[in-house]
């Protein structure tokens, strides 16, 4: 017996979901929260250009949180200040995040105690932050009875928080700090390193006397030349393999030879073929 057809047809159903995905973006563009609309929020302080993501998390105790210019806070994330909302916390800022910070999806940061959080840091999805955590001194008493401990937490500037990473109270988290995902940090953490593992613990670290140690096993990236324009690097990312492969000879004729000093490569003369032939990639205006 033939199966019936869905009387609903597909091109009603194409512009049905155009109205709803063009729907939904209009909804978190109006629902996001800035500093020039805050909505019914009313943050301590909040720098140009940051913006809250819409569907916002929980947040509560806003007077106490301070946002630095140009975050970014993700879908869902959770920012408190004090243990519930309504509380007056004092005159300073309890929660404290720097300018430039990415807050991923799903993230909590939660400041029942001094949170703060410095500048070009980087969360990734589902990170937890907290000042707080139980205590279970009574063995007769229920662990969510019994009154929490709280210590500050201080994570510096430039580091990268991977995702799922725990960081518990008393965490002091230094400059330019790689956490692995799922790790779960406590205590102190150095400068320029990289920890990993639950409890978190110092798997690589950079020192000005040894560089990095254990060595790193790939070589850093290489940076995009100066002078390359966007429409360049679009008209790179069309080429084909044999194309690639004859800008690598071009690049390679125009390297320095033995006699030559290395303070003449990467001059125009030395790049001059290769950059002729990206510059034959800009297209015609």
């Amino acid at each position: 017996m033939p199966k019936r057809k869905n009387t609903f047809s597909s091109w009603r159903r194409r512009l049905a979901q155009r109205a709803v995905h063009a729907g939904w973006a209009w909804v978190q563009r109006t629902g996001s929260v800035t500093a020039e609309h805050p909505g019914r929020l009313r943050f301590g302080a909040m720098g140009t250009g940051t913006r809250l993501a819409f569907p916002l998390g929980t947040v509560f105790g806003e007077p106490w949180i301070h946002l630095g210019s140009h975050c970014i806070v993700g879908e869902q994330v959770t920012l408190t200040a004090g243990l519930m909302p309504d509380l007056d916390l004092g005159p300073e800022p309890i929660l404290r995040i720097g300018d430039g910070v990415v807050l991923g999806r799903g993230s909590h940061v939660i400041a029942d105690t001094t949170v703060t959080i410095g500048s070009d840091c980087y969360f990734g999805p589902y990170v937890y932050v907290t000042s707080t955590n139980h205590s279970y001194d009574d063995p007769h008493e229920p662990i969510g009875r019994q009154w929490p401990r709280m210590e500050p937490v201080e994570i510096g500037p430039g580091c990268w928080i991977g995702t799922g990473a725990v960081i518990l109270p008393g965490a002091r988290i230094g400059r330019n700090v790689v956490v692995a995902a799922g790790a779960v940090v406590r205590g102190e953490v150095p400068d320029h390193a990289v920890v990993a593992g639950a409890p978190a613990r110092v798997v690589r670290r950079w020192t000005l006397d040894e560089g990095w140690q254990p060595p790193l096993r790939t070589p850093a990236p290489v940076p995009i030349p100066d002078g390359v324009t966007p429409d360049q690097l679009l008209a790179l990312a069309d080429l084909d393999e044999e194309a690639v492969a004859r800008l690598a000879e071009l690049d390679a004729e125009s390297a320095p030879g033995p006699g030559c000093g290395a303070e003449t490569a990467g001059t125009p003369a030395a790049s001059g073929k290769a950059g002729q032939r990206l510059a034959e990639l800009e297209p015609e205006s």
